[in-house]
């Protein structure tokens, strides 16, 4: 879910970061850059981990700021695809899902990579039909379990409508095909019942003991 991705940058230094030590305000200017940004190919920025080399210090004609080449590493979310996460649910339309990691929400669970069985109803919920004709529906703040299918860095637009969702710069697509996958609360539930039945097996076991002894 987290990587580091090392970056050499051309970094000029504002003048009122000067009266800090070098290292602290080269970081100071790195958070302001890169934390909770999206870079292409690499994911979303959650920290900048370290400071690997600072060279230069050279101030270029027209400028009022010198800047120094830094090589630096940043902690970066970035799921791997097919890997598994947890988040909730944070709304729906008629394309699908769409849920939410607190730090991280433009992640879609599209209609085609849900469960086998699993439709929009009137009031708009998806919900999933069952062998038996229950329906069990997926609503906002459920914890769902969910598979990373795809994760695209869209170009920025040109123009954009009044009443286009705003831009977001990184798409993760989700899938809840395949056992284990979907809401918490489904899994939950049938764990339960595996349990108890074992429990009521261990306990026919322990009888059948008693009578051999006597």
């Amino acid at each position: 879910m987290f990587v580091l991705s090392q970056i050499e940058h051309n970094l000029p230094m504002p003048p009122h970061l000067l009266n800090r030590p070098l290292v602290d305000a080269i970081k100071a200017e790195l958070e302001r850059l890169f934390l909770d940004k999206v870079v292409v190919n690499l994911g979303l920025c959650v920290s900048v981990y370290d400071i690997l080399a600072v060279e230069g210090g050279f101030i270029f004609p027209g400028e009022g700021c010198s800047t120094y080449k830094v090589s630096f590493r940043l902690l970066m979310f970035r799921p791997f695809i097919g890997e598994v996460l947890v988040g909730k649910i944070s709304g729906y339309d008629e394309k699908g899902l769409q849920v939410s990691l607190d730090f991280f929400t433009d992640i879609c669970i599209p209609g085609h990579l849900m469960q086998f069985g699993t439709v929009r109803g009137e009031d708009g919920r998806w919900a999933l039909k069952t062998e038996d004709g229950d329906e069990l529906h997926l609503d906002i703040d459920d914890e769902i379990r969910f598979l990373a299918s795809s994760i695209k860095y869209p170009p920025i637009p040109v123009e954009q409508k009044e009443d286009d969702k705003p831009f977001a710069p990184m798409q993760i697509n989700g899938s809840i095909k395949g056992d284990g996958l979907g809401l918490l609360a489904w899994w939950a539930a049938e764990e339960g019942e595996e349990e108890e039945e074992g429990e009521e097996e261990g306990e026919g076991d322990g009888e059948g003991e008693e009578e051999q002894e006597q």
